[in-house]
């Protein structure tokens, strides 16, 4: 992993056509922008673990519902 180090509206370039700006830092919580294009999925960890395991579980019972614990 990688770690940097960014002062509030600094940013990072990820493969030149993606960037992150660090947007406000308020105590331990950091807001981030991210700039993508819109063929490029951009979410929140929990979230995509969310819509990996509702995938998984659609393809292997043929359902929609989940029932991954988190």
């Amino acid at each position: 992993m990688l770690v940097l180090s960014r002062k509030k509206q600094e940013k990072l370039v990820i493969n030149e056509d993606i960037f992150v700006t660090v947007v406000d830092i308020r105590g331990d919580k950091v807001s981030l922008g991210v700039d993508a294009p819109k063929d490029v999925p951009v979410h929140r960890k929990e979230i995509h673990t969310a819509m990996k395991c509702a995938e998984a579980h659609k393809e292997s019972s043929g359902e929609s519902e989940s029932t991954c614990n988190y």
